[in-house]
């Protein structure tokens, strides 16, 4: 076991251990936590920083209010219902349009039919906090519901597909995309069952993928290739995420973004503790690029500088 760990330290692949003590501790404090960890929050200082988020449609704060989800969703068919202070897509419902025989009934991404009143049980219950990060109780968000780039129609399964990018002190370090399954219940979550591939910075291309922690070529329900694949607007979603750290305030910081296909990227959420698979999926240790921004860090340098660094820096 202890030369494994050595030999991964060697490589230069960053450990929770090391995460947690020499760059989370170090570079995120707690204080700044409430602005990633509330989703509304999140929201709001994107919106003031003009990056492009999903629309609000409401946020239902009481037990109370609850009752005002029928007014909120009354003009759309497809909407997201998510905890403001969740974590790891739990809570999460996806409503992708209405039943054609009964209008108080909605279908969710994964063709199953729900009641109106079996989702507001579900709101009573994160505002009661069950899905939120401490336990306490959190508020609902009811949001647009993103559909997704036609790039990805071939490597995901009933669900959304989002970019994480792992930006250190402002420069992206490494990026991957998750892309849904069928034992991930349409989530893009790696911990849930979801395929993380790993991507190029400088060609915004994907590479191989993993799924359990091992290497995967091919989705695991639709058996396309998930290497190769050419993200749109990869300038934008690197600029977007470097500007993260000046919108947080956070050194170590995961920003996820989804691409729609009629807005292009949106900030879907931030993230102070992104896990460390992705240096699976990239075949690539975070170490090593960390060492090198700490090299390079320019703090005048602006988010566009950033990233263009970072796509010279960290070609494949």
């Amino acid at each position: 076991m202890f030369s494994v760990a050595k030999s991964l330290r060697a490589a230069g692949v960053l450990g929770l251990n090391e995460r947690n003590a020499e760059y989370i501790m170090r570079l995120n404090p707690r204080r700044l936590y409430p602005r990633v960890d509330d989703k509304v929050l999140t929201k709001q200082l994107a919106l003031s920083a003009g990056m492009a988020v999903p629309d609000l449609y409401g946020v239902i704060a009481h037990q109370a209010e609850v009752r005002n989800f029928s007014a909120m969703v009354a003009e759309r068919d497809s909407f997201v219902v998510k905890p403001a202070q969740g974590s790891g897509g739990d809570g999460i419902l996806v409503v992708t349009g209405r039943s054609q025989r009964k209008r108080d009934s909605f279908r969710l991404s994964s063709g199953m039919l729900i009641s109106e009143g079996e989702i507001q049980h579900h709101l009573s219950n994160i505002v009661g906090g069950q899905y939120s990060l401490s336990g306490n109780r959190d508020k609902a968000l009811i949001e647009y519901c993103v559909r997704f780039d036609p790039t990805f129609a071939e490597v995901s399964y009933q669900g959304v597909p989002d970019v994480r990018v792992v930006v250190y002190r402002g420069y992206p370090a490494m990026a991957m995309v998750r892309l849904p399954t069928r034992a991930s219940d349409g989530k893009a979550n790696l911990h849930q069952g979801a395929v993380g591939a790993g991507v190029d910075l400088g060609s915004g291309r994907t590479m191989a993928g993993v799924l359990d922690d091992l290497l995967v070529d091919e989705h695991p329900d639709t058996g396309a290739l998930v290497a190769d694949l050419e993200i749109p607007q990869w300038d934008f979603i690197l600029e977007s995420s470097a500007r993260g750290y000046e919108v947080t305030g956070l050194g170590y910081l995961g920003v996820d973004m989804v691409i729609d296909a009629e807005r292009g990227p949106l900030i879907l959420e931030m993230n102070a503790r992104p896990g460390l698979n992705i240096q699976i999926a990239n075949c690539a240790g975070l170490t090593g690029r960390m060492q090198r921004i700490e090299e390079i860090f320019d703090a005048a340098s602006r988010p566009a500088e950033r990233a263009a660094i970072a796509r010279t820096e960290f070609s494949a």
